[in-house]
């Protein structure tokens, strides 16, 4: 699991704005070497409701990143525990067993980005 916080990423001009004064800027979450080589399978947003979780889970060759639209969330990969916040980005390898949940006050909003390898991996479900 990688985590990247919102937190710690500058606030940069995009690369076609003038550096001197940008029309927008922006914080880089990911780049090229955080990701593994492949295509992309699935681009989501996803709802979680107060106290919701989603079941532990891992995928044979896909890697997937969460990115914290809104909301407090709790993100268990393997044996590591993190907090998310808005902003907020994990990556998390194939086969790694994942399983997040809300832990705020107000429902959680994620882009979850699916990345494969296309070698025929599945979703395995382990249940809570």
């Amino acid at each position: 699991m990688k985590i990247i916080s919102f937190e710690d990423r500058p606030l940069t001009p995009a690369g076609h704005e003038n550096p001197l004064s940008p029309g927008v800027l922006k914080r880089v979450l990911l780049e090229k070497a955080d990701l593994q080589p492949g295509r992309v399978q699935m681009v989501n947003w996803a709802e979680m409701d107060v106290g919701r979780r989603f079941t532990r889970h891992y995928h044979e060759d896909m890697q997937e990143i969460f990115v914290l639209v809104r909301g407090e969330a709790e993100i268990i990969v393997g044996k590591e525990t993190a907090r998310l916040r808005r902003g907020d980005a994990v990556v998390i390898d194939p086969r790694e067993v994942h399983q997040m949940r809300n832990v705020g006050p107000e429902p959680v909003e994620y882009l979850a980005v699916g990345i494969t390898r296309e070698t025929g991996g599945k979703t395995v479900v382990l249940g809570d």
